[in-house]
C-alpha cells in the first residue's frame, strides 16, 4: 500500500497535534509528546515531536530575520536513533519529506528550514545525553581530542575542555553556534591561519545519510562520506557527533589592535603576522566615521581613533592575538616587542589588553548581552560573507569598501577582513574557496544589521551591488555561509567541485532529503 507524502507526514505529527489543541485548553505549558504512531505495515515510531505554535515559530524563523518558512511539524528528539528513523521514514516513503537539522538557528537566510518538511531541533538531544555529549579522551603523546555531539555549543565546549587543561585550536568569532552546524560550513576565524578551519580539525564523525544509515567516517573510514559532509551544507549527512582535535591551552593572551589609515600598509602587516611564527590569531575590521565606541579602547583612545574616521572617512583595525601561560608572564612584553620589530609594523597606533583565553574567545558574548538589552540583537541581520582572491583586494577595497560601504554608510557594521592561508585547508572537503593558486584569500564578513532605521531590502539591494561589481570586475569571489537561489549559480559557486557534489548527494542523499532550506538541488 503506497501512502502520499502528506499522509507519512501526518502520521507523523497529526496524532500529537490533535493532543495538544487538547492539552491546550488545559494548560499553557507547550507539550511534547513521545507516543507510537500508526505507520504503514511493519513500521512503528516513537518520537518526540511538537505541533504547537511556539517550535513552530521557532523552527519557521532564524537569526537572519529575513525568511519565514513553516515546516509540517518540528521533531524534538532524545536519541539519535529518533533521527535516524525520522530520516528512514522519508527515504522508504513513495513522497519523501524534506528534512533539516537546527543547531542554535543562526543561520541568516533560512538554511536551516523545511518548509512542508520536518525540522530537527538538535537542541533536544542535550535533554537526554546525561551530560555525556562532551567527552574528552587521549595522551600527550597520541594527541588528546574531544568526543562532541553534533548539538553541542563550542562555548560548552570550551568550557568543558578547559577543566582538562586543553582546548579546541581553531575557533569561530561567536561560540553560541552548534559544532555540527560550523563544520557544516568551515568554522573560520583568526586562528584559521595557523590551524586551518575548523573543519580541518576534525577526526572522525558520525553522520547520519539521506538514506537513514548512522555511518562513521574519518579519513580512513568512508572517507567520500567525510570529506563531503565537512563544509557540505549539510546535504550528505546530519553530524551527530565529531572528534575534535585539542591541544594545551594557555592561560592568558594579549591582545593587539593596530590602527591604520592606508590600506596596502594594513594588509601588508596582515599577511607578514600570518606568515611568521609568533601571533595566534590574526584579524581585521574597518573603523568608518559612524562606527560605534569599541569597549577595547578607552575612552580617550576612542575619542582619537573617532576623530582620525571622521577626518579620513575610513580606517582599518589589524587586531592580533599571542597565547601565553602564567609561567612567561615576566617576559611576554619583550617577546612581543621581538615579533613586532621583525614583522614591521607600519602604524603607530598600536593599543594593547591583557585578558583570559576565556574571556578573549567569548568576546561577542558581551556584545551580544549589550544589544539585547538594547533590543537591538533580534533584528533582521542581511550578512554577506565572501572569501575574496588577494590578487584583487586592493581592487575590493576601492570599489566596495570605499566606494559603496564607507560612502553610503547604510549601518555600522560590523566589517571584517582578513587574510587566510589556504595551506589548512583541504581540497577534498566541500567547502567552496577562491581557485587560483595563491597561499593566501582574504575572507570579507559584510555584517549588517537592519531594524527599524533601515529596510533589510535596503541592505540587501546594496549587496546585490556589491556582488554586481565583483563580477563586472572579474572578481572571483565565493561566497562564504552561501545563498543562492539558482541552480547555475551553485554550480558557478562551486565551480570544480560541482561534479564530486552533485555525486556525492546521489550517492549519500539521492532524494535530496536533506537540507532543503539551502535550495541547491531543489531550487
Amino acid at each position: 500500500m503506497a501512502y502520499s507524502k502528506v499522509e507519512i507526514i501526518h502520521k507523523y505529527f497529526l496524532v500529537p497535534f490533535l493532543i495538544n489543541m487538547f492539552m491546550t485548553l488545559v494548560s499553557s505549558r507547550p507539550l511534547l509528546t513521545n507516543i507510537k504512531l500508526s505507520l504503514p505495515p511493519n513500521q512503528t515510531k516513537e518520537n518526540n515531536l511538537c505541533t504547537n505554535t511556539l517550535c513552530m515559530k521557532t523552527a519557521s524563523s532564524d537569526y537572519g530575520k529575513l525568511i519565514q518558512e513553516l515546516p509540517f511539524g518540528v521533531l524534538q528528539p532524545l536519541s539519535v536513533s529518533e533521527i535516524v528513523r525520522l530520516v528512514n521514514n522519508s527515504y522508504t516513503s513513495s513522497s519523501p519529506f524534506g528534512i533539516s537539522a537546527r543547531g542554535n538557528g543562526h543561520s541568516v537566510r533560512g538554511q536551516a528550514m523545511a518548509k512542508d518538511g520536518v525540522v530537527v531541533e538538535m537542541s533536544s538531544l542535550n535533554d537526554n545525553n546525561n551530560n555525556t555529549g562532551i567527552r574528552v579522551s587521549g595522551n600527550s603523546s597520541l594527541g588528546f581530542y574531544a568526543d562532541v555531539g553534533g548539538e553541542q555549543l563550542w562555548v560548552d565546549v570550551l568550557q568543558a575542555t578547559l577543566l582538562h587543561g586543553l582546548a579546541p585550536v581553531s575557533w569561530t568569532d561567536y561560540l553560541y553556534l552548534t559544532v555540527g552546524g560550523t563544520l557544516s560550513n568551515a568554522g573560520i576565524s583568526g586562528q584559521a591561519s595557523f590551524h586551518g578551519p575548523q573543519i580541518s580539525n576534525v577526526l572522525e564523525m558520525d553522520v547520519i545519510t539521506g538514506k537513514g544509515d548512522l555511518i562513521t567516517c574519518s579519513k580512513d573510514m568512508n572517507s567520500d562520506l567525510f570529506y563531503a559532509v565537512l563544509g557540505g551544507l549539510g546535504q550528505f549527512g546530519i553530524i551527530t557527533r565529531a572528534r575534535i582535535v585539542l591541544d594545551k591551552a594557555p592561560n592568558r593572551v594579549k591582545w593587539f589592535k593596530i590602527i591604520y589609515d592606508d590600506f596596502a600598509k594594513f594588509t601588508t602587516d596582515q599577511e607578514r603576522l600570518i606568515s611568521v611564527d609568533g601571533f595566534d590569531y590574526v584579524e581585521g575590521s574597518l573603523i568608518l566615521k559612524n562606527s560605534p565606541a569599541d569597549s577595547f579602547f578607552s575612552p580617550s583612545n576612542e575619542s582619537i581613533i573617532s576623530s582620525l574616521a571622521s577626518e579620513k572617512g575610513i580606517l582599518y583595525c589589524l587586531e592580533a592575538v599571542k597565547y601565553y601561560n602564567d609561567q612567561i608572564i615576566n617576559t611576554i612584553d619583550e617577546e612581543l616587542q621581538v615579533i613586532l620589530k621583525v614583522v614591521n609594523i607600519n602604524s603607530g597606533l598600536i593599543f594593547t589588553k591583557d585578558a583570559t583565553l576565556f574571556n578573549f574567545l567569548n568576546r561577542v558574548r558581551d556584545e551580544e548581552v549589550l544589544l539585547e538589552s538594547l533590543g537591538l540583537w533580534e533584528v533582521p541581520h542581511p550578512w554577506l560573507n565572501l572569501f575574496v582572491p588577494r590578487s584583487r583586494i586592493s581592487d575590493f577595497n576601492q570599489g566596495v569598501l570605499v566606494d559603496i560601504i564607507s560612502k553610503e554608510s547604510l549601518t555600522t557594521g560590523p566589517f571584517l577582513i582578513y587574510p587566510i592561508n589556504r595551506k589548512g585547508w583541504d581540497a577534498r572537503m566541500s567547502v567552496a574557496i577562491p581557485e587560483d593558486d595563491d597561499d593566501m584569500f582574504y575572507t570579507v564578513g559584510l555584517l549588517n544589521s537592519a531594524g527599524t532605521a533601515i529596510d533589510p531590502s535596503v541592505i540587501d539591494e546594496q549587496n546585490n551591488r556589491i556582488l554586481e561589481f565583483c563580477d563586472k570586475a572579474g572578481i572571483n569571489i565565493k561566497q562564504y555561509l552561501p545563498h543562492h537561489t539558482k541552480k547555475v549559480d551553485w554550480m558557478k559557486h562551486f565551480g570544480a567541485k560541482w561534479k564530486v557534489f552533485k555525486e556525492m548527494k546521489d550517492r549519500f542523499d539521492p532524494k535530496m532529503i536533506l537540507s532543503p532550506g539551502q535550495r541547491i538541488f531543489n531550487s
